[in-house]
């Protein structure tokens, strides 16, 4: 049986618009695209993981990191290049892959084992594409009607909803022959063949796209990485009246 060739695609654009070469910006003394890197690198289940850039910097960032490098051409490397376009030229590319996933490098909070879950739930579930999202139990509406809600009804309460899936888009994957079969076709291909969404956690939700959430990262990160193992939450004293 052919055993199934997952390449890591970690796409590192160096103009970004919103924040400056925001992949080597650093938290806790790291550049943010490492803790992606090295995410993958734990999660154990990628044949090769490779930096996907259009500027050679990132060339430096591969080796040192002991990974491979493929240099996209300039004009992917731009803020109008579509994603689908980046996908197919990576694939084409490596023609030996039969998945590839895209680990957004702009996602420092995800972890191997969460990449493991993603990867292994679309195997097993024989998809051909895939986007991670969050489970969010809100009252939703859209063009002022209810989604997930009986705005006629008792109002419920949040607990009881039926979540809703905005995307997060720390991981999306494919199957190579599929994606490339509907982007030939169509001329996008995001969306291909069997269709899923894996839930992530709240810490892989966070993408750092503005200054802002480069503070908070940096904030955040140093509490995570000195968070002890051993952690209980405290109260205030005025608890201790009501337990038991």
């Amino acid at each position: 049986m052919h055993k199934l060739k997952v390449y890591a695609m970690i796409p590192a654009r160096f103009g970004s618009t919103r924040l400056k070469m925001k992949n080597l910006a650093l938290i806790d003394g790291k550049p943010m695209i490492s803790y992606v890197i090295n995410a993958a690198k734990e999660s154990g289940v990628f044949d090769k993981i490779i930096v996907n850039s259009e500027h050679h910097i990132f060339k430096s960032i591969a080796d040192r990191y002991n990974i491979d490098f493929y240099h996209r051409p300039e004009n992917l490397g731009s803020s109008t290049a579509k994603s689908d376009s980046v996908v197919a030229d990576f694939m084409e590319a490596f023609p030996e892959a039969d998945i590839v996933v895209w680990v957004n490098s702009i996602s420092p909070f995800q972890t191997g084992e969460e990449i493991s879950k993603v990867v292994n739930y679309f195997i097993n579930n024989k998809l051909d594409s895939l986007i991670t999202v969050e489970d969010k139990q809100v009252h939703c509406n859209y063009k002022n009607q209810a989604v997930n809600y009986d705005s006629k009804g008792l109002f419920a309460q949040t607990q009881d909803l039926l979540p809703v899936q905005p995307f997060v888009y720390s991981i999306m994957m494919w199957r190579r022959d599929i994606f490339l079969h509907e982007f030939t076709k169509n001329g996008y291909a995001l969306f291909c063949g069997n269709f899923g969404v894996f839930s992530v956690c709240k810490l892989s939700r966070i993408i750092i796209k503005t200054a802002e959430d480069l503070k908070l990262a940096d904030l955040l990160m140093r509490s995570v990485n000195n968070l002890s193992s051993s952690y209980k939450i405290k109260y205030d004293k005025l608890v201790k009246n009501y337990q038991k």
